[in-house]
């Protein structure tokens, strides 16, 4: 018996206690529970009663029906499912998801005799290394071998599924129908049907029955029941799939039930014996290993796919940059590609010098990625961004238990990058012990994880960076002097973004259009004003600085419109009201020039509290060369 009481919607209060096998529910006036909330359909769902339980089915409703078990939620909406089994307490949410008809279920009392199925036989998962032990010794252990033999080898599940169903049709020959259902693994009580066969090799219409699977589940055992409607009940899976006699055998994995077997005999009742049950438990155990490797299988096959995706996706970015790739049509920025272009293929270390924004880690992966080793890694590692002890860790790796939280062995960026290169950022950053545990690596091509005895060789070339001065760092004693003459076989230097104004207008009109993209708005252009002030500015972030502006620009400017001078930051805009301040007066080129030289001594006096000599330095000319000037012009 059950009893449903509306306890939110229009009826709020209403109850019904019956024991019919069939409750509709619905706004129709001839449903068992009438209800009258809009947002429900005439006919929304059904409770029947099938093998001692009742189920709740939603009548493909318009908006859908939950069962709310606790805090879990289970969803009837067609996407997984139709219907679910109903235990006692349970919540039926109907129709709206913000304001449902909620409808509290309660199991009333116990079921009746003619509710409670009779099973002929059933074996317990405890029981099986006593059943195992008799099938070995018995008649059919030759046909059990075979049985097994054809499940090894397979990898893929449908597959597996597919040998296990030929292989129950050749060892109980009185099997016409074979039905294979998995645990989805989110639902202990959810098993989805992949199998369902004749012997004549056509797919069955009626898979697993759901009597069987509950009386599985709750005995947890093998169950045989020779007279299937009378025993099992006359439930619609029975009945519907015309099965006389069946058995139901669990697929263990430990204590779990991955899976159900079930085997039907759907011409004549009391076809299966005791020795066809436990034979069918001592192939399911088997059976559920080979299921159990084919779902790894296919978890490493998709890691595998996706490995694949993102390595072919990285690659494709990687094949995008190369020198050609790198804006730079300046005089110094080409001598630079030239020099580099000269040591591409070789394995000379390269070290890369310049300001901080300058580009090192693109110069360094245009080397790489233009070069024999493009096809391996590249790696990138900024020394200044962990502390030693992590670094060393990061670069050569651990092995388990080397300390405190290393629960596993880790490959370092040095194993990881064999055969390609690895890029060290801001190298000088690196500390003296560490310092030396890199020239190991450079002199003998070794690398030793943190806690390990072993040394692993690896085959990577070096490419480093840095801002600071190596040479006065080894006369400081901050950086080891055979490590500097390591790394500098190959020194470079990128120029500022200063030295190389002509490649501002270009640098903007890229990041214009990469941001632009990138935000998916229409940005009409620059103005010559703005680009004017743009490459005017000094920079002294270099190119990083400039993408960051241009990026803000994006932001602020309106879809559409033109990039203005006003739109530009306070600090670049300076250079317009330093530029209108110094513009020289209408005149020969010589009166213009003197006039623009007299502001700048001006200005410069003014800076540093009219002190001649640090004047001087700063402009670069003599005291005496100053005092001249200031005389021409008539400045004391």
């Amino acid at each position: 018996m059950i009893r449903l009481e509306i306890i939110q919607g229009d009826l709020q209060g209403q109850a019904l206690e019956t024991d019919e096998d069939r409750i509709s529910i619905g706004r129709s006036g001839q449903s068992t529970l009438p209800v009258s909330d809009f947002h429900l359909s005439s006919e929304h769902g059904l409770l029947f009663r099938e093998s001692g339980q009742y189920i709740y089915r939603d009548l493909r409703s318009t908006n859908g029906s939950m069962i709310l078990r606790g805090q879990k939620r289970i969803v009837l909406d067609g996407t997984d499912r139709w219907e679910a089994a109903i235990r006692d307490g349970d919540r039926l949410l109907l129709g709206d998801a913000t304001s449902p008809v909620i409808i509290l279920c309660r199991l009333v009392g116990e079921a009746s005799s003619r509710d409670t199925p009779r099973v002929l036989a059933k074996v317990s998962i405890r029981e099986l290394p006593a059943v195992a032990g008799k099938v070995e010794q018995g008649p059919n252990v030759t046909a059990l071998y075979n049985a097994v033999k054809a499940l090894s080898g397979r990898l893929e599940i449908d597959e597996v599924l597919s040998a296990l169903a030929d292989a129950t049709f050749a060892l109980i020959q009185r099997t016409t129908h074979v039905a294979i259902a998995i645990n989805d693994g989110d639902d202990e009580e959810r098993f989805v049907p992949l199998l369902a066969r004749g012997r004549d090799g056509q797919n069955a219409p009626i898979a697993i029955s759901r009597a069987v699977l509950r009386r599985v589940l709750d005995d947890r055992s093998a169950v045989l029941a020779a007279n299937a409607p009378v025993e099992l009940g006359r439930s619609e899976s029975i009945m519907g799939g015309h099965i006389q006699s069946t058995i139901g055998v669990p697929l263990w994995r430990g204590e779990k039930i991955l899976g159900l077997l079930q085997c039907d005999n759907r011409s004549s009742s009391g076809m299966f014996q005791q020795n066809d049950l436990e034979l069918l438990l001592v192939l399911g155990r088997q059976a559920a290993l080979a299921i159990d490797n084919a779902q790894l299988y296919r978890q490493l096959k998709i890691a595998q796919e996706k490995l694949q995706g993102e390595n072919l996706y990285l690659k494709k970015r990687q094949g995008e940059v190369g020198f050609d790739r790198i804006i730079g049509s300046s005089p110094a920025m080409q001598e630079i590609f030239s020099q580099l272009r000269k040591v591409i293929d070789t394995r000379a270390t390269v070290c890369i010098g310049g300001e901080t924004g300058t580009g090192k880690e693109l110069i360094a992966s245009a080397i790489h990625f233009e070069g024999k080793r493009r096809d391996k890694m590249f790696v990138a590692q900024n020394c200044a961004a962990l502390p030693e002890t992590l670094l060393e860790s990061e670069l050569f790796g651990y092995k388990r238990g080397a300390f405190t939280g290393a629960d596993r062995d880790k490959k370092g960026l040095f194993e990881i990058a064999d055969g390609g290169t690895l890029f060290l950022d801001e190298v000088g950053e690196m500390a003296l012990p560490l310092q030396a545990k890199l020239l190991r690596v450079l002199q003998e091509g070794q690398v030793r994880p943190v806690g390990s005895a072993h040394d692993k060789n690896v085959d990577v070339r070096i490419i480093c960076a840095t801002n600071r001065d190596l040479t006065k760092e080894v006369e400081a004693g901050r950086f080891r002097q055979d490590l500097f003459y390591r790394l500098m076989v190959f020194p470079i230097t990128l120029p500022p973004l200063r030295e190389r104004p002509e490649d501002i207008p270009l640098l903007v009109q890229h990041f214009v259009r990469h941001y632009a993209a990138e935000m998916r708005k229409n940005v009409g252009g620059i103005s010559q004003d703005a680009l004017n002030q743009l490459a005017a500015y000094r920079w002294p972030g270099n190119v990083r600085e400039l993408e960051n502006e241009v990026q803000r620009l994006v932001i602020q400017v309106d879809d559409g419109a033109i990039v203005q001078a006003e739109h530009l930051s306070p600090q670049i805009r300076k250079v317009e009201g330093l530029i209108g301040r110094i513009a020289p007066k209408k005149g020969t080129l010589k009166e213009m020039i003197e006039s623009i030289e007299r502001y700048l001594l001006v200005e410069a006096l003014r800076e540093h509290g009219n002190n001649k000599t640090q004047t001087a330095v700063t402009l670069g000319i003599t005291r005496e060369g100053l005092h001249k000037k200031l005389a021409k012009y008539g400045i004391s």
